[in-house]
């Protein structure tokens, strides 16, 4: 589970094994395996950083493994 930011401020948590991809144009969009999509205030980068620890801390990821460059600033 990951910890997130509704775009009207709200925080929720949010299995992050259900995530399908995450896209910013230019807010986050999360879209999830079920295909309903959620808006985040939190940046591409930072959800991806999250997801990544989620899985180091479920040991599923090797711990210190790089983030992906995915291109983006």
């Amino acid at each position: 589970m990951i910890k997130l930011t509704h775009l009207a401020g709200e925080p929720f948590v949010l299995n992050a094994e259900l995530i399908r991809y995450i896209e910013a144009s230019p807010d986050t969009f999360i879209t999830l395996v079920n295909g309903d999509r959620i808006v985040v205030r939190e940046g591409t980068d930072v959800v991806v950083d999250r997801v990544i620890e989620y899985h180091q801390r479920k040991n599923l990821l090797p711990p210190g493994i790089p983030r992906p460059n995915s291109g983006e600033t």
